[in-house]
């Protein structure tokens, strides 16, 4: 069987011609993100492509430096039930590496919308997100250092992880609410309330 031809190329600007010429077979839809949810193409095997967990893109091992390359093949990202995560277009999906979550929250703004505050997120790749119901935050405590990571829901299964210096600025926000009977430490977006830790975890965290 032939080599699909998205792994004979070369280049990262290769690869992003082929994926712009199938992507823009949308049927109309050119303008926003491509429906990739909606492709059904067969799987074409694994590419050399991994997104880091400062979420920068390699090709072959080597960064990809030019922004509107990474722009592009994050609008053609998807994760699968598998658990994995592929570039999709209309005639192909090939699976690629993730080391931790895809896109990478790195500004943060404060709002107020009928009385509620509302976090607005902008990732790495351009994507601009509030939190709220349809876009939920989740807080993970990694590691031996109990190191605190929080997840925002971007589209699809993809999320995006805060960054650091924007995750600071998150937890100034929170709060003490009791949720299912329990004292939470939360912030809140968008008429929402997400949990990070159980309060008197926190104190124990503080002493």
């Amino acid at each position: 069987m032939a080599e699909p031809k998205i792994q004979q190329t070369s280049d990262a600007a290769g690869l992003a011609a082929l994926i712009a010429r199938a992507a823009g077979q949308t049927g109309g839809e050119a303008k926003g993100l491509p429906p990739v949810e909606r492709w059904n193409p067969p799987f074409c095997g694994d590419i050399d492509m991994e997104i880091r967990g400062d979420g920068t893109w390699f090709y072959m091992g080597t960064p990809i430096g030019r922004q509107p390359l990474v722009r592009l093949f994050s609008t053609v990202l998807r994760k699968d039930e598998d658990g994995r995560t592929y570039l999709v277009t209309p005639v192909e999906k090939v699976g690629i590496r993730v080391a931790d979550a895809p896109f990478l929250a790195v500004e943060m703004s404060v709002t107020a919308r009928n009385g509620a505050s509302v976090l607005t997120f902008r990732t790495n790749v351009g994507d601009v997100v509030e939190a709220g119901p349809d876009h939920p935050l989740r807080f993970v405590i990694h590691g031996e250092n109990s190191e605190l990571k929080p997840y925002l829901h971007v589209r699809g299964r993809l999320e995006a992880l805060v960054s650091r210096p924007v995750m600071y600025d998150l937890v100034e926000l929170g709060e003490k609410a009791q949720i299912g009977g329990t004292e939470m430490f939360c912030v809140r977006s968008g008429g929402a309330v997400f949990p990070i830790m159980p309060a008197a975890e926190l104190e124990a965290l503080s002493r």
